[in-house]
């Protein structure tokens, strides 16, 4: 099962108002948001739980409203519920709203006080009494006062939820935001994205209402003081000036007037190749904010800017207040070349590059594709390999080579930007196609990347997280249009044979493929955009409103409607019938007969598209097994055999592990395996199959070895599995067996390492191919994965994973259709899953040589043998071309047997010995080998008598 994530926040120094209007500046750092609820446009601005906790200033808990738009908006009727982080039922704390909230103002609820606390809230528009949880919970804006019930997980377009903010809860948009303290509150941190961990982040508590917060007196501001941009910077990870105003100077080297809104200024004389580590940076972002005016600045300028120093997202950067006075150009500077050198590995060697211009050298690889669709980020890795998840490498038990290669990641981990603040998936954002997503340039995983003009070195994203990475000195896209780098096409439109057939010709190939939730059953199956069922069935939304996958609510997973269907599945037809394999086994496919359906309706559905498309009837789709447990027990989404009837036939019936399902079981909480025998109609030895699909890595217990949750219950799945199979081989009689399919454990975790203890190879890491097929968190590696025992082993060709999802932006994948203006979807293979196919060739039939058919020539020496004196010598020769004709050369002669090998030049000699006078008849024949054929032939030799001595009288 896919883990769910989202991409991160990805704003360089701070990030704007997309598409709102507004009046007057917001007390958060950045403009206000634009708020994607249609019915209300008001947004939680701040959610504090600590009042009166130990620490605490304020005495009571607070929830503080924002409304970003240009009219006022009524708050009557609504309301502010709450329940525990951990909870699933309705809401436990209501909170009925009345009044008004200003354009651009905020709306202050007073909550439950605490007994400690110094400073009373200000004047609040609304007084609860929720005893809110100082770390930890969910709270929402709702439509009307009646305690509302949000479902765990995403809740994005939940009826009657306008806003909500997850704080290190199960339920969230898009994903929970961290968890807060007794002195933090979760604060709005820039426009809504309806996704919380970007939109929040912990924060000093600063409340505030309708009525405002008190004036304090007013302090005198400070006189800047005069600083180079490297006394600015500092040596160290943040600057040793934050918080106080400066004035600097240097050269314009790149201008951003909208989206990341500021300019980065760069010391006069500064950069060009380095010929030793760099300590303070000589470059810095000057940020500013909507409302302090239009900046004016072309790279190349030289200016001298007055501002105050802040920290944001782990970048240095002055913060300007207003345009007209604090920038002025005061003339023209000299080019400054990019920084060239070293590769900054270490942290503390890229603060010391920070806003600066450079010019990456040497090989970089695309790592992630992730966040590209929605952030137009594109995350490499320095070198010629992608970043690896630890554990696809190193075994999970050994704390040292995991932590290698954590180590190595973080050294070579980089991420190119867009140059801009867009969300190409929010309200604002969405008429805007994201940068590096290009079908006919596709940027993807393992791509070689090399960059052809310079960039800024700096850090951003995620506030609470943030990451280096270059920004390219003008935005790019869409597409890959100005991008700073260029990027390999690595598609390919088939797997490739060469490694297919690495140890000889296949006879049959097998494959396991994930189907990323293929559902014939749908959420809409009449496509009035409402979900089926009772409750119904909730959707992801495109940016039209329609639905185009199922989000949640009922049982179903997949397509949304008959039109998402279509696009799914053409998608995957496209890939099955490009694998070229025999027998293909599927994971993430409907089980029918658990919504009711005939049982195996969504597999044969499949396999009469992949017929249709192919025009002819060659597939077919292996029936259900009758070993599988009681429906109850069985999972919505099964495992699945298809094979073409053309190439093999099976042998007795369909298996299952269907003895471990019920609760607390090995496979309670995962779906049952499957073993199905083949054998090709060409012949040969049998093969037996076997599909699995283990317990998914996002949910259940985390045992703490860095495995994911549920490791437990995939080591559990995996013994049960080893324990299984004996008795299928022995009640099949077939001993060569694969096992395939989406174990959800990477190589040299724990549950394969009970295969490999058990005698199961893992034949992609045993070939050496170093070809991964799957892609989560900016990290590649193998959650898939075919495993021989040594009978299949030996008849084992090759394997490849055929790289066509897992690589690829999303933007490609059915489930995105129509969330930007360009349309993505394409009918081919790419990004038809999330999951790369697997693909093993295996040679079953022992080949039938052709011999060759030699030619025997036979000479004697002497050519005039004299009886009784002459010594007779055969000579065979064997010709056989090509091909090496040992073996020997026996002599039948008057009774007597005789016998000589062949020698490397196909020559035996024969010793005859002397004959009696007359025609002696020679019978040779040539034995053979297992590529030369026997052979015979008839020699004569004539022997005559010795002349008479003649002699006389003397």
């Amino acid at each position: 099962m896919t883990p769910a994530r989202r991409g991160p926040r990805r704003a360089v120094a701070a990030t704007a108002a997309l598409a709102v209007a507004v009046t007057g500046l917001a007390a958060y750092a950045v403009s206000p948001a634009s708020a994607t609820t249609a019915s209300s446009g008001l947004v939680i601005s701040e959610a504090y739980g600590g009042g009166g906790n130990s620490g605490a200033t304020y005495t009571h808990d607070f929830i503080e409203l924002h409304n970003p738009t240009d009219a006022p908006i009524s708050v009557d009727g609504l309301s502010v519920q709450y329940r525990s982080n951990a909870s699933v039922a309705a809401a436990s704390g209501v909170t009925p709203l009345s009044g008004t909230v200003p354009a651009g103002g905020r709306y202050l609820v007073q909550q439950a006080a605490g007994t400690g606390g110094t400073q009373a809230l200000p004047t609040p528009d609304a007084t609860g009494s929720i005893a809110m949880s100082g770390s930890r919970f969910t709270v929402w804006l709702a439509q009307g006062t009646e305690p509302l019930n949000p479902p765990a997980g995403d809740v994005v377009g939940t009826p009657g939820v306008l806003d909500l903010v997850g704080v290190d809860s199960n339920t969230f948009e898009t994903r929970a935001t961290s968890a807060i303290s007794n002195t933090t509150s979760a604060t709005r941190t820039g426009t809504d994205t309806d996704d919380n961990s970007v939109d929040h982040a912990p924060a000093a508590p600063s409340p505030e209402g309708t009525a405002g917060v008190p004036d304090p007196e007013p302090e005198p501001e400070p006189e800047p003081e005069t600083l180079t941009i490297s006394a600015i910077q500092g040596d160290g990870a943040t600057s040793p000036v934050a918080g106080r105003r400066v004035t600097t100077s240097g050269v314009v080297t790149a201008a951003y007037p909208s989206g990341l809104f500021g300019f980065f200024v760069q010391e006069e004389g500064s950069g060009g190749a380095q010929s030793g580590p760099a300590t303070a940076s000589q470059g810095v972002f000057v940020y500013y904010p909507r409302g302090a005016g239009t900046v004016e600045v072309r790279p190349g300028d030289r200016v001298e800017v007055t501002g105050t120093v802040e920290e944001y997202a782990g970048a240095t950067q002055v913060r300007i207040g207003d345009a007209s006075s604090d920038v002025t150009v005061v003339g023209q500077g000299a080019p400054l070349a990019p920084v060239t050198g070293e590769w900054p590995a270490s942290a503390a060697a890229k603060e010391a590059l920070e806003g600066m211009l450079v010019l990456p050298t040497g090989p970089f690889t695309v790592s992630d594709t992730y966040s590209t669709n929605r952030y137009g980020e594109v995350g490499l890795a320095r070198g010629t390999t992608p970043l690896v998840q630890p554990t696809q490498v190193a075994d999970a038990q050994d704390t040292a080579a995991v932590a290698a290669v954590v180590a190595d990641n973080a050294a070579r981990a980089i991420v190119l930007d867009d140059a801009s603040s867009v969300d190409y998936t929010s309200a604002g954002g969405s008429a805007l196609s994201p940068a590096y997503v290009d079908a006919e340039a596709p940027v993807r995983v393992g791509a070689a990347t090399a960059f052809v003009a310079p960039v800024i070195l700096t850090e951003g994203g995620s506030p609470s997280a943030p990451t280096y990475r270059f920004q390219p000195t003008a935005p790019v896209g869409p597409g890959v249009a100005g991008s700073p780098a260029t990027f390999e096409n690595t598609r390919t439109d088939a797997p490739d044979e060469k490694l297919l057939s690495a140890d000889g010709t296949p006879d049959v190939k097998v494959a396991a493929f994930n189907v990323l939730n293929y559902f014939t059953t749908l959420g809409d199956a009449d496509d009035d955009n409402v979900g089926d069922g009772t409750p119904p069935c909730e959707a992801y939304l495109d940016r039209d409103g329609d639905g185009n996958n199922v989000r949640g609510g009922c049982a179903q997973r997949g397509a949304w409607d008959p039109a998402d269907l279509a696009r799914q599945q053409e998608k995957i037809v496209a890939a099955i019938n490009a694998l070229d394999a025999d027998v293909v086994g599927l994971m993430e496919i409907e089980n029918s007969a658990v919504l009711g359906e005939e049982p195996d309706e969504a597999t044969e559905s499949l396999v009469a598209a992949l017929n249709e498309a192919l025009g002819e009837d060659v597939w077919a789709a292996n029936p259900s097994s009758s070993d599988l447990p009681a429906l109850e027990e069985q999972d919505v989404i099964t495992n699945a055999v298809i094979y073409r009837t053309d190439a093999v036939r099976r042998v007795g019936p369909s298996r299952a592990l269907g003895a471990l399902s019920g609760d607390g079981e090995a496979f309670g909480n995962a779906r049952e395996p499957l073993a199905q025998a083949f054998r090709l109609r060409a012949g040969g030895k049998p093969v037996l199959v076997v599909v699995n699909h283990f317990k998914s890595k996002g949910s259940g217990v985390d045992d703490g070895t860095g495995q994911g949750s549920a490791n437990p219950d995939r080591v559990a799945q995996a013994e049960a599995l080893a324990a299984w199979l004996p008795g299928v081989q022995e009640a099949t009689g077939v001993e060569a067996t694969l096992l395939l399919g989406d174990f959800n454990s990477y190589a040299m975790e724990d549950p394969l390492q009970v295969l490999y203890d058990a005698g199961w190879t893992n034949v992609e890491t045993a070939s050496g191919n170093e070809e991964y097929s799957y892609s989560f968190s900016g990290l590649v590696g193998s959650l898939d994965h075919v495993l021989a025992n040594d009978a299949a082993l030996a008849s084992t060709t090759g394997v490849d994973v055929w790289n066509i999802n897992a690589p690829e932006s999303i933007a490609f994948e059915y489930s995105r259709f129509n969330t930007h203006p360009t349309d993505f979807h394409e009918a081919s293979p790419y990004r038809s899953s999330d999951h790369d196919p697997v693909v093993v060739g295996l040679d079953l039939v022992a080949d039938r040589v052709v011999k060759v058919t030699p030619r025997v020539n036979v000479k004697h020496t002497p050519r005039k043998a004299v009886a009784g004196r002459s010594v007779v010598r055969l000579q065979v020769r064997v010709r056989a071309g090509q091909v090496s004709p040992k073996g020997t050369v026996t002599v039948r002669l008057r009774g007597r047997t005789l016998e000589a090998k062949v020698n490397r030049g196909g020559v035996a000699k024969v010793r005859l010995g002397r004959l009696a006078p007359g025609t002696v008849r020679v019978v040779v024949r040539y034995s053979g080998n297992d590529r030369v054929r026997a052979a015979r032939a008839v020699h004569q030799v004539r022997v005559v008598r010795a002349p008479r001595s003649q002699g006389g009288r003397g």
